[in-house]
């Protein structure tokens, strides 16, 4: 009976505050860069891989045990990883970027790098680096199908080549596409030029291939895969302008439709949300709602419908301190009226330099994987809503 009077008044609850399971997976994290998500070792289980100072590693899924696949690549720290099947073969392919060193923007020997890394028959042992094109200050970069089965390797630098505070030379947005034996020379090209302080961008799907979508100081650029080449979007080059991302990632409203939610500006304090009034994702048809102002150094997002809603929420994570004295991870979930209510996911304990968000263990339910900066550590947060 007890049991009942239980269920009805959680029925009757007009609040379902959402539920996780915090996992520390590693407490000795040196910065934790990057994550990436995808399968390692071939056993049909997403393993998690992480960008660490001067380490790449990744954690087995089921034991979560740590190996290390390269480390002490280059003198500067290691900045980011890109993990993704692009094969079929049900293992990720794996490039990373190192040498992170942002005040030089012009010297290609002391900041930047790109590699490849070949996977050893046994992956928990040394991967073998391939050393890669690159440009001073790499920071991020994704894998993205570009059509059919062709997929490329999309690197971001930080700066263009001798900028200084965000001036000067465009950045070298640039494409690699991986031959048949990777130690074999890869081509590469510069896809973009027109923007100046770009730091994180996001793939989505569309047609047969995807669609880049880069933040940075001068709003957010649209490249699409067209007649053998990343373009502008035929919808309109710039999804939105005179706004700088730090981060951006897209999500799906009830209706099915796409939106923006991104940390404004870079390095942000603020969250906010682009919603498009027509059908098309283009300048000038979005509206833009900030839904916090109250973060500091924002630096890991999300959006996935974590909790069942039949509509993505966003997930959010700042790496110091606000005017509160507050850091760590945040869930923000939209609302029948156009508001977003947030909770914590943790408060205080991660000071997060990245977050992903995938269902690791096969329920059907979105987990969220956190790294912490000065927090020293990898957390799984176990979705049990």
């Amino acid at each position: 009976m007890t049991h009942w009077i239980f269920l009805i008044l959680l029925l009757a609850s007009t609040e379902r505050k959402p539920v996780f399971e915090t996992q520390t997976i590693d407490s000795d994290v040196a910065i934790g860069y990057g994550i990436a998500i995808g399968d390692v070792d071939g056993d049909g289980r997403p393993d998690i891989l992480l960008a660490d100072k001067k380490e790449f590693v990744w954690y087995r899924n089921g034991d979560w045990k740590r190996f290390v696949m390269v480390d002490n690549l280059t003198e500067h720290d290691n900045v980011c990883i890109a993990a993704r099947d692009i094969n079929g073969d049900g293992r990720v392919e794996v490039a990373v970027g190192a040498q992170w060193n942002p005040g030089e923007t012009s010297d290609e020997n002391r900041s930047g790098s790109v590699h490849y890394l070949i996977r050893p028959e046994d992956p928990t042992q040394k991967w073998k680096p391939v050393a890669l094109h690159h440009e001073p200050t790499v920071h991020r970069m994704r894998w993205a199908k570009a059509t059919g089965d062709k997929y490329h390797l999309i690197m971001l630098p930080l700066h263009g080549r001798g900028n200084k505070g965000g001036e000067g030379e465009g950045v070298k947005v640039i494409a690699y596409e991986k031959p048949k034996n990777p130690e074999d020379k890869w081509e590469h090209w510069v896809i973009d030029q027109s923007m100046h302080l770009t730091h994180n961008l996001d793939v989505v799907s569309e047609g047969d291939g995807e669609t880049l979508y880069i933040g940075g100081k001068e709003g957010v650029k649209v490249l699409s895969f067209q007649n053998g080449n990343w373009s502008p979007h035929p919808d309109g080059e710039w999804a939105v302008e005179a706004h700088g991302f730090g981060e951006l990632r897209f999500g799906k409203t009830a209706s099915g439709s796409r939106f923006l939610a991104g940390i404004e500006p870079l390095h942000g304090n603020m969250l906010t949300t682009y919603i498009p009034r027509g059908k098309t994702f283009a300048k000038n048809q979005l509206d833009r709602q900030v839904l916090t102002d109250q973060m500091q150094q924002g630096h890991g997002l999300a959006a996935a419908d974590v909790l069942g809603l039949g509509k993505d929420q966003i997930v959010v994570g700042w790496r110091e301190p606000n005017e509160a004295g507050e850091l760590g991870v945040k869930i923000f979930i939209p609302q029948q009226n156009g508001e977003w209510d947030s909770i914590w996911i943790d408060k205080d304990g991660m000071a997060c330099e990245d977050l992903q968000v995938a269902d690791l263990n096969g329920d059907g339910k979105p987990d969220i994987i956190a790294a912490g900066r000065a927090t020293n550590n990898l957390k799984i947060y176990w979705n049990r809503n």
